[in-house]
């Protein structure tokens, strides 16, 4: 790295009420190729410290977040181009207790601000205004009239209420109940049952006229006052969907403010990439993975399908438009086809990284690492720094975009690179789509309890609170946990699978000679070993062909199946085809070289054409096939001459077909045709 090049790390004490430890700081800045200057009021009196390092046209990490505005403020007026990057350390690390001793936790933090976050990539959105109100009364009516001039309105009514009709039709009022719903901002679809037009002739109150069910209305904005079940799963965060309870006027006024602006143009954050190849859903109308299906409390994800044709495809749709960004699917998809996007994986396990080993690098030990997001977890640790103790000097804080995005990789890595544990801060009130976290924090632990890294205390586990004071009693516990091996130093690159792989065995070589070459994991757990019952197994090969990561394979030389342990994703893909049904899965951590290498499981030397020796097939699903034909009774497996048959290649099937005297029409006697006139006949011969 040339001078150049080298950040600059300003930290600044505020007014003296840090302690910096300049040591730890300097240790953890030149370890990551920093340079370390400090101050004590950089954002007034010491600004033009901050001007003159702008000035040398090198990276700057300014730490701190509350006067940011006025720094990259003050760089945009200089025409600074350099990347400009903020990190909270007062709030975080020296507005506590335990400050004083805060510096590698200082210099962490600083190591993990410098890796540079990507663009978000967008989703567009479009909405004209077109709106439906969906109401019980009249209040639906005079909402509707409070959003006519800015709003295209039609007010739906169930028509349970008996309402006087305005004297002026400044929008439709129709009746029906709204069945079900599709969509999102600028493309909602409603279907509608007991649909009808009012009478024009309605006097003290609508009269309808002839219902309708199934009618379908298109608009952009959904208003529904009815206080009735929600149309969509998961509807606070279904952008366009506005629900408020017509009784609480509060409510109502919030939702009728909001839907005036839902007008325009928007972009939305696309939360998800997602790569249809390596999804394991589905292969030949069988059905295997669907952890993303379950777990989206949106229902923005759905069955592949193609929309020309209606058929099946051999992988889920996730909808960009309709997706809130939980990242449940992301956490949970175990071959990475769905991975997170704000931001992805790689730069947040690079961050994690740069945290863990810049807090070691700077003379730290046993960091437990506390993942929260913005919107909950920042407010909590504000608080508890400013009204409370802070956070432990040995917690090192990492905010991510939602916490319930972390997948396994992250939580595996995080022990690798040395974390002693891991804390996941939630609401109180439990949030869509967590249910994948929890999943991963069970197999993290399974996976550490089984290589004899468990603690007194759960090394990861959820802390789900709304209280700050709360968030510092559960934070002391977990200041007993004790990392007792050194640090792993692997990057994190390729998918997150493979990353997964290495911190895996980072963790079994942290664990020593004593380590188990093997772990048993919870079920559903995305790793294991598929087991085939070889005695019943037929080399059919059909596994092979619906494998989505190449688990199974065929060997091209000669009838042999071959399982690669650790490409093995416990889809169930291959146990939903078999047509014997011999393979069953059984989810584990094998640590054996074996398992990083294609195992036989089966083989069988090749079946010979009886008539010209050519191989082809194998002795064992020939052999089924005969037994399953005579066993069906059918008359034209009677003769052993056609079961033969199946003996000869698909050549020599053909030649013996018209040349070898098997007649493949030949059959029992066929019953004489009888008519009416027979039976007739026999019965006046009877009587």
């Amino acid at each position: 790295m040339t001078q150049q090049d080298q950040r600059i790390a300003f930290v600044c004490s505020c007014e003296d009420t840090m302690v910096l430890d300049g040591k730890a700081l300097a240790r953890g800045c030149a370890a990551r190729g920093a340079e370390l200057r400090t101050a004590e009021q950089l954002c007034r009196a010491q600004l033009d410290r901050f001007m003159a390092a702008l000035g040398e046209g090198r990276p700057v990490t300014v730490a701190c977040t509350q006067e940011a505005p006025l720094f990259a403020q003050e760089a945009e007026a200089a025409g600074a181009t350099a990347p400009l990057a903020f990190v909270n350390v007062r709030e975080q690390a020296g507005w506590a207790k335990e400050g004083a001793s805060a510096g590698p936790k200082m210099a962490a933090l600083l190591a993990a601000a410098a890796v540079p976050l990507p663009a978000t990539p967008l989703v567009p959105l479009k909405s004209e205004g077109v709106t439906l109100v969906l109401g019980q009364d009249a209040a639906a009516i005079a909402a509707a009239e409070r959003l006519a001039d800015r709003l295209d309105l039609t007010v739906l009514l169930t028509g349970q209420a008996p309402v006087q009709p305005a004297r002026a039709a400044a929008f439709p009022v129709l009746r029906g109940r709204a069945r079900a719903a599709t969509g999102w901002l600028g493309n909602f679809e409603v279907v509608v049952d007991g649909f009808a037009a009012p009478s024009p002739a309605s006097r003290a109150e609508y009269r309808w006229g002839p219902a309708k069910d199934g009618a379908r209305s298109r608009c952009d904005i959904i208003l529904d006052l009815t206080g009735g079940t929600p149309l969509f799963p998961a509807h606070e965060v279904r952008q366009g969907y506005l629900r408020a309870d017509p009784s609480d006027p509060a409510a109502v006024e919030r939702a009728l403010s909001e839907a005036a602006g839902l007008v325009g143009e928007f972009d939305k954050p696309r939360f998800v990439q997602f790569e249809a190849g390596l999804c394991a859903h589905s292969r030949n109308k069988r059905t295997g993975c669907t952890r993303c299906l379950e777990l989206c409390p949106t229902g923005a994800i759905t069955p592949g399908q193609d929309a020309a044709t209606g058929r099946a495809l051999d992988h889920v749709v996730i909808s960009a438009e309709i997706c809130a960004g939980c990242g449940a699917c992301a956490a949970v998809c175990p071959t990475g086809a769905a991975t997170y996007a704000l931001p992805p994986p790689a730069t947040t396990l690079a961050r994690l990284r740069a945290l863990l080993l810049g807090f070691a690098e700077a003379g730290g030990r046993d960091a437990v690492v506390l993942l929260h997001d913005a919107k909950h977890g920042e407010p909590l640790i504000d608080a508890l720094a400013r009204h409370g103790e802070g956070l432990p000097a040995r917690v090192l804080p990492l905010r991510v975009n939602e916490v319930s995005q972390l997948d396994l990789t992250s939580l595996a890595a995080a022990f690798a690179w040395g974390a002693a544990g891991v804390r996941a801060l939630l609401p109180a009130r439990r949030g869509h789509g967590a249910e994948g976290l929890f999943r991963n924090l069970d197999y993290v632990g399974a996976a550490l309890d089984g290589l004899g890294l468990a603690a007194a205390l759960p090394r990861a586990a959820a802390i789900e609170t709304d209280d700050p004071f709360t968030l510092g009693e559960a934070l002391a516990p977990a200041m007993a946990l004790r990392a007792a091996w050194a640090p792993a130093q692997f990057l994190p690159l390729g998918t997150p699978r493979e990353v997964l792989r290495l911190a895996l065995k980072g963790l079994h070589a942290a664990a020593g000679s004593t380590a188990p070459p093997m772990v048993p994991m919870p079920e559903r757990a995305p790793f294991g070993l598929a087991r085939v019952a070889t005695e019943g197994c037929t080399l059919c090969l059909a596994c092979t062909m619906v494998c989505p990561t190449g688990a199974f394979s065929a060997n091209p030389e000669t009838p042999q199946l071959r399982f690669l342990e650790d490409a093995c994703v416990q889809c169930g893909l291959c146990a939903a085809t078999c047509p014997e049904k011999v393979i069953t899965l059984e989810p584990r951590l094998n640590f054996a070289e074996a398992a990083a290498q294609p195992q036989v499981v089966k083989e069988e030397p090749p079946a010979l054409c009886t008539r010209c020796a050519k191989p082809f097939g194998t002795q064992s699903s020939i052999a089924r096939v005969k037994a399953k034909l005579t066993a069906s009774g059918h008359w034209m497996f009677a003769d052993p001459r056609r079961l033969a048959v199946l003996e000869m290649c698909e050549d020599c099937r053909a030649i013996e077909a018209t040349m070898g005297g098997v007649d493949p029409y030949a059959g029992p006697p066929r019953p004489v045709t009888r008519t009416t006139e027979d039976w007739l006949r026999e019965r006046q011969e009877e009587s």
